[in-house]
């Protein structure tokens, strides 16, 4: 079974804390992974992660406990056979919008007759090939998980959470806002409404739900209101504010570190 798939069966003894990595460096996600996170994603949407450098993040964290879970940059099917002859198994498709879309980021992760992921023996999906009969279990061993982030993407959200192959859902909380009017406010009292109606959805259907909060209060305002698998901030996002808070107590001897009040606290 997929490593991630069965953390997420665990949810209930222990909610799996994760971090997103956006720095695109093997050294920094290496360490992050030591750092005590049980997942990170490592993000090919909003990064410059290219496909070789991908593998070496992968190398670089599968010297750590913390899994990793790729965001894909898109729902396609070349970029997602690429992605698994590189070695991921986990896979986080964004702006899923309803289950026709469901259905295809699916297809795109299975071989046939699943889905459409074209046949590639010889890759480190496959352990160059030394996988017993890699090509008939490798659709087993993957998990797809799928991001809702519009309105209409949640109120999809049953239909979405019932194609066969979907593993867990997630809410991106800063597009999702964004579509709603409220850019740059990820806690806005209607964000947040509709962030809990989704978790209770979810939670009734026993799908796992998960979100990104900026910092540990927002990630505890997730966590209480149902979601069962939460990542706070980024590399990069940490890596920022402890530079702020490391050069304000440098320059104002005796404030407050920035770090405990840093200037976009929602951010990633």
């Amino acid at each position: 079974m997929n490593p991630f798939t069965q953390l997420l069966r665990r949810r209930a003894e222990r909610t799996p804390i994760g971090t997103w990595v956006m720095s695109a460096s093997p050294i920094v996600a290496e360490a992050v992974g030591l750092a005590g996170f049980d997942w990170g994603v490592l993000d090919m949407e909003h990064t410059p992660l290219d496909l070789m450098t991908l593998v070496h993040l992968l190398q670089a964290v599968g010297n750590t406990p913390m899994l990793p879970v790729v965001r894909v940059p898109w729902n396609d099917s070349v970029c997602v056979k690429r992605v698994l002859d590189a070695g991921a198994r986990t896979l986080l498709f964004p702006f899923i919008q309803d289950a026709a879309e469901a259905g295809r980021a699916v297809a795109a992760t299975r071989y046939p007759p699943e889905g459409v992921r074209g046949m590639a023996g010889m890759s480190r999906g496959s352990r160059f090939g030394t996988t017993p009969d890699y090509l008939r279990t490798a659709n087993a061993g993957i998990c797809t998980v799928l991001q809702l982030e519009t309105p209409a993407a949640v109120a999809n959200l049953e239909a979405i959470a019932a194609v066969p192959g979907v593993d867990a859902l997630f809410l991106g909380p800063a597009d999702l806002s964004a579509s709603m009017g409220h850019v740059g406010e990820l806690t806005h009292p209607a964000v947040m409404d509709l962030m809990a109606d989704a978790a209770r959805r979810a939670n009734a259907l026993g799908m796992p739900i998960g979100s990104v909060g900026g910092t540990p209060e927002t990630v505890a305002r997730y966590r209480a209101i149902g979601y069962d698998y939460v990542a706070q901030a980024s590399d990069l996002g940490l890596l920022m504010r402890a530079c702020q808070g490391a050069v304000q107590s440098m320059r104002a001897p005796g404030a407050a570190p920035a770090s405990a009040a840093p200037p976009h606290p929602e951010g990633y």
